[in-house]
């Protein structure tokens, strides 16, 4: 092989020497470092699924528990006196493996149930008297405002799951899962309960739904009985980008036309996936 034919398989100079300087000298800051990390992307150092990676580590960094955490009134929670044929529908439908038990209000979480811990009360014969209290496992605690980075090694090191997020007062704000911080940085974990092949968007609950940004805007109409215009935007990504005025960050929230828009996945480049509220009109008139 000639000289020539080995200079074509190597990285372009200029960039390779910016790359081994910041090895040793470091960015200056983070937004110095995306900047090169995504001149190694375009010069093909590495591809895009690993930038997307690399940013999203950065990310985790920057974000908090309150960011990504389900809100208290999204819970899926089971009360402390609920009877086994109260809980048993609601781990089928929601298909969860861990729940908040909770006291007199979802506030008050008095402990998780794990849904495994459940086989033994199911079948003909059921091993013993079900009582919801033996089975109780004791709850992570987190505030709203520990970063991402720590949770991720706390649940790493504790081996734990799930944490109840506290407010300043205490009290049970959310909860976030360790799949919820993942997701962060290598985009939305999917199992059999997710999307289904071809399918777009993914009823969550009663007003609850969650959206691929490149959803088609003509889709997203059929779906909602919804009036977007479909000549202005071809995605429903597209459309809250241009609400926002600016690439929309993880977390970030925008109300149009009856639905509220949060963002649950976006990188440098573009949204991946939406968390979708059907405003009820009371409500919505209210946030006018």
């Amino acid at each position: 092989m000639s000289e020539d034919e080995n200079d074509k398989d190597k990285p372009p100079q200029p960039l390779l020497k910016r790359v081994i300087s910041h090895l040793y000298d470091g960015p200056d800051d983070r937004d110095e470092l995306r900047a090169l990390l995504q001149d190694a992307s375009r010069n093909g150092l590495i591809d895009s699924h690993a930038l997307t990676m690399i940013e999203g580590v950065i990310q985790v960094a920057e974000l908090r528990v309150r960011d990504i955490m389900i809100p208290r009134a999204n819970m899926v929670a089971i009360g402390r006196d609920d009877s086994l044929e109260d809980i048993l529908p609601v781990v089928v439908e929601s298909a969860h493996s861990r729940f908040p038990v909770i006291g007199d209000d979802k506030g008050e979480v008095v402990g998780i149930l794990l849904a495994k811990d459940l086989l033994a009360y199911c079948g003909a014969n059921p091993a013993k008297r079900f009582d919801i209290r033996e089975l109780l496992r004791a709850a992570v605690v987190v505030p709203e405002s520990k970063r991402l980075n720590v949770l991720l090694n706390e649940f790493r090191t504790s081996r734990n799951h799930m944490a109840i997020v506290i407010d300043e007062y205490g009290t049970a704000a959310g909860l976030v899962t360790i799949e919820d911080v993942l997701e962060q940085i290598v985009g939305e974990i999917e199992d059999e309960h997710d999307f289904d092949e071809g399918t777009s968007i993914l009823r969550r609950g009663e007003h609850e739904f969650t959206a691929k940004a490149i959803t088609p805007v003509d889709e997203f109409n059929e779906y909602f009985a919804a009036g977007f215009d479909e000549e202005e935007f071809d995605t429903i990504g597209g459309l809250v980008t241009k609400a926002l005025g600016h690439l929309p960050k993880n977390g970030e929230k925008v109300e149009i036309e009856g639905f509220r828009f949060k963002i649950l996945r976006a990188d440098s480049r573009r949204i991946h996936l939406l968390n979708i509220r059907v405003l009820p009109r009371d409500e919505d008139d209210d946030q006018r």
